[in-house]
């Protein structure tokens, strides 16, 4: 298993240098202040506007911070390096990181907001998998994680997304069930 990922690894970060700016916008991107108030700009909107939208947007806001935590709470504790640390002739096209690489919070966090998007909006959640897809890719084609911990990160992203999901549906059905009260018995006035 281990030959397969660090095989995938090379293979995806070997890609021609030509991808690079897409791959590293998709990495590296919501670093830069103008996506981050264009991103915020989206959100509010989404929220603003109403409808499925906001509830979708309000749940994918808990959702991946939810797994942002988990990924960080394994790369704590299960403490598996990232490819460039280990590994020699990687392609690194980013920071140099020496923190542990277990699973991706890039992945988990887009997999989350995916998660929530495809539950909650249908098909309109489609591109958000895409999107989540592609940042995982540019994971591994930056040189900072293995394909065993993209997926790590991906699956991290769907069980966060879904405990929120989960929590909310119950909340939910709580209520909206009317309340149960016990009607006194007719037996227990008797004589």
């Amino acid at each position: 298993m281990r030959q397969l990922d660090v095989r995938i690894f090379y293979d995806v970060n070997g890609w021609p240098e030509a991808l690079r700016p897409f791959f590293v916008f998709l990495s590296e991107g919501i670093r830069d202040w103008p996506l981050r108030l264009a991103f915020t700009i989206l959100v509010l909107a989404m929220i603003w506007r109403g409808g499925r939208a906001r509830p979708a947007v309000i749940l994918a806001l808990l959702s991946w911070p939810l797994a942002n935590f988990i990924t960080d709470q394994l790369k704590n504790s299960l403490r598996v390096p990232r490819p460039n640390v280990e590994l020699a002739h990687v392609a690194l096209r980013t920071d140099y990181l020496t923190s542990f690489g277990t699973a991706s919070a890039h992945s988990a966090n887009m997999a989350a907001v995916a998660t929530v998007f495809c539950w909650r909006l249908g098909y309109w959640g489609l591109p958000w998998v895409l999107l989540a897809f592609l940042t995982g890719l540019s994971r591994i084609y930056v040189g900072v994680h293995y394909p065993s911990q993209v997926l790590f990160g991906w699956l991290c992203g769907v069980f966060a997304a879904s405990l929120i999901l989960t929590i909310e549906d119950l909340f939910q059905r709580r209520r909206q069930s009317p309340p149960t009260h016990d009607a006194p018995s007719e037996t227990a006035h008797l004589p």
